[in-house]
């Protein structure tokens, strides 16, 4: 079996706003990763993925604060 991964899933959206949750994750201290299922079918030859499909991971530690900020700031 694989490792349970410490990180979870908050958000998804467009690049341009997962960079801008990124940016006000990062002023509180909070580190993130991105996943873009689209691109990375691209780069291995293959089609994959949704355009705007942008999947936004933090640590689970810290999904209930950056939860929150996502929800004060993306309607």
């Amino acid at each position: 079996m694989f490792p349970e991964s410490e990180y979870e899933r908050v958000y998804t959206g467009s690049l341009i706003n997962v960079q801008f949750l990124q940016s006000l994750l990062q002023d509180h201290h909070i580190n993130s990763i991105t996943r873009d299922d689209m691109k990375s079918g691209m780069i291995a030859g293959f089609g994959g993925g949704l355009p705007n499909h942008i999947q936004l991971f933090v640590k689970k530690v810290d999904k209930e604060n950056a939860t929150s900020i996502i929800k004060n700031n993306i309607p």
